[in-house]
This record gives structure tokens, sequence and C-alpha cells, in this order.
């Protein structure tokens, strides 16, 4: 199912539909502020390894990442230090995503990685899913086979694809073809260990 949403004024009906698609174990296909991505409650564990099949990946050895509304609730999900909290928000909302260490509030399925990514996208859509779920989403970038362009940006040949394997698909308009800069701040000196989209700010 193919559902339009504007960024600059997402339908709060909408968004309720979506996040209640997610509440009940759900997945979905969203814009962020960088490339598409594949989502669910990043606390429902079935829906988690439902993602994980669908991307062919290994929970146990995968790099997972978590989209949060902002960073007022980041303690409950990774632990963080004074350095590293001014860091992500000198630069958040902003294609970003920071690797830190994990907490014992995470389900165990990301605790045998020992660090998750976080993300705060500039994307209305997305961020405002967040906020009504509760719950931070789990995403992971929808790639595509084709060697040149890496990223699908176009959501009804997205639709096409995987309308067989998710929930809902979230028509936001064309997405991009970075990906976000990712940052390790699981050690004291932070680490750009991928150049993307975001230029980070010190």
């Amino acid at each position: 199912m193919l559902v339009k949403i504007y960024p600059e004024n997402p339908n709060s009906k909408e968004i309720d539909r979506v996040a209640n698609i997610l509440k009940d174990g759900g997945i979905i296909i969203y814009p962020t502020d960088t490339v598409y991505a594949i989502g669910c409650d990043a606390l429902n564990v079935r829906a988690v390894e439902r993602i994980c099949r669908i991307k062919n990946i290994n929970p146990q050895k995968a790099n997972l990442s978590i989209i949060c509304y902002d960073l007022s609730n980041l303690s409950q999900y990774v632990k963080v230090s004074n350095l590293h909290f001014k860091l992500m928000k000198k630069n958040l909302p902003g294609p970003f995503t920071f690797i830190l260490p994990t907490n014992s509030n995470l389900p165990k399925i990301y605790k045998n990685r020992k660090t998750v990514g976080i993300r705060v996208p500039d994307n209305n859509i997305i961020r405002e899913i967040v906020r009504v779920l509760g719950n931070p989403v789990l995403t992971t970038s929808v790639r595509d086979e084709d060697e040149i362009l890496e990223y699908t940006t176009d959501p009804e040949l997205i639709a096409e694809k995987y309308k067989n394997e998710v929930d809902l698909i979230i028509d936001g308009g064309y997405g991009g073809i970075e990906a976000s800069t990712i940052i390790d701040c699981s050690n004291e000196i932070p680490v750009i260990i991928r150049e993307g989209k975001g230029k980070l700010i010190i």
C-alpha cells in the first residue's frame, strides 16, 4: 500500500495510521533526509527480525540504527558522554548516524553488537511518526541492485519492488542518492567512518 504524505505538513491522520501499523509489529518504507529506508518499531524484536530477513542480514552481526524524534530520551537507549552529546546537538536533526554504546533498555537483539547507530533525520514525516509511536524506529536503507545507482529514489519503483514484503510505503517525494555520514562515538574521540551527505560541525 502506497500512501502520499507531504514532508512540509504531514497529515496527522496518516501519521496516526502509520504509527498504529508500527505498534502492531508492521514494517514500513519511508523517506529520510538522505535515502528511503525500511523501518519498524525498534523495540519490537519480531519486527526487527523480519526486517533482517527481508534485507538478508544477520542481526547478531549487522550494524543496526534507530531513529529518535530528538535527543531528549537518548540516555534510555545509549551511553553518551557530554562531549558526544554536544557534538550531536550541533549536527542534529541532520544527515548523520552517530554510533554509540547500547545500554540495558534496548532489546537483546541489539546487545550482541554492543553499539547502535542513532539518527535524528531532518525530515518531518519520519520524526512525526516516531513522536506519535513513542518508541524509536529501526532504520536500514533501501538499496538497489543497480550498479550505478546504489539507492532507489522513486517511491513508486520502491513500492513495486517491496509491496509484498512490507505493510505500508510512504511516498514523501523523490529520495536522495547519498547516505548519512557515520561518526563512531563508541570511544572517547569521535571518528568519521563514512563520509556521506552530512558535513560535520565540530
